[in-house]
């Protein structure tokens, strides 16, 4: 997160370890001027790979903006065979949020785009029920209502992509969407489908985990938010939490308790995706925090 209000670049990048990574990017840097904010490191010695996150300043940084990625590919990234990513902590990213008639996790997140805890755009939001279409009116948003059932799923996914493409929309988050997404849909937006769930998967599965919590006498119950991937709930993890449980809690209480800590760690990945902070490599995500 940069230190100033100043508009900054953030590379995120990963290659092979090799002596002189960072002293390349930074000489880049240097020598266009640029003063870094913030620069993360981290090595998977077992792996010998390499992993980056480093913000600098625009201002007085020598190189256009448009020219910085195919400058930093030609001086750096080509030469140590980067995977690498540029963004422009000014530039907001559009989120589109599908749901369906759970809505703890929704009001969440209307409540911190709204109290300008993000920096974002929420275009729209979708969902294949009616519960909450006020919600969404009284908080500016557009709400589109797509049903799915076995028979329409492939065109109701059609006019989603096209609502999403139609609204330049970067991120799709689901905020409890009780709708597999088809792998096509999935292509269409690698590692840009947050998704949240309990953490009682597989051990608890279908409809009631925290009924089958109860039971077996759990003492945590958790919550997990990943990137969406085509097999189910299995994508790479950006947060997860824990929240303790007594012996004279109840189902309602797991409930309350789950909820609460599933809309609290769903925030917490959609802030570090908005940030930029998300390296995702082999399945797993690399987190600068």
């Amino acid at each position: 997160m940069s230190v100033t209000n100043q508009a900054t670049a953030i590379l995120l990048a990963e290659c092979q370890d090799q002596p002189g990574i960072v002293a390349k990017v930074t000489d880049f840097l240097a020598r266009y001027n640029g003063n870094i904010v913030d620069l993360e490191q981290h090595v998977d010695t077992e792996d010998k790979h390499f992993f980056m996150r480093v913000e600098w300043q625009l201002e007085n940084f020598n190189v256009e903006r448009d020219a910085i990625k195919n400058m930093f590919s030609e001086q750096v990234g080509s030469i140590l065979g980067m995977n690498w990513r540029i963004a422009f902590s000014d530039i907001k990213p559009k989120v589109a949020i599908f749901v369906s008639q759970h809505g703890h996790c929704l009001f969440d997140i209307l409540s911190r785009h709204q109290s300008g805890e993000w920096y974002a755009d929420i275009p729209l939001i979708i969902s294949n029920h009616t519960t909450y279409k006020t919600l969404a009116e009284n908080s500016g948003i557009p709400f589109y209502h797509l049903p799915i059932n076995a028979g329409n799923k492939a065109d109701q996914e059609r006019i989603q992509l096209e609502l999403l493409a139609k609204n330049q929309i970067d991120t799709v988050v689901l905020a409890r969407y009780m709708q597999i997404l088809s792998g096509d849909f999935i292509n269409h937006y690698p590692n840009q489908v947050i998704n949240i769930h309990h953490s009682f998967l597989p051990a608890f599965p279908g409809a009631k985990p925290y009924h089958s919590a109860h039971e077996r006498g759990v003492k945590i119950i958790g919550a997990t938010s990943h990137y969406v991937t085509s097999e189910l709930d299995a994508g790479p993890i950006i947060e997860q939490d824990i929240v303790r449980i007594k012996h004279n809690d109840n189902v309602e209480d797991l409930k309350r308790k789950g909820q609460d800590n599933e809309k609290i760690v769903l925030s917490r990945a959609i802030r570090h995706h908005l940030q930029h902070e998300v390296l995702v490599y082999k399945n797993r995500c690399i987190v600068f925090d």
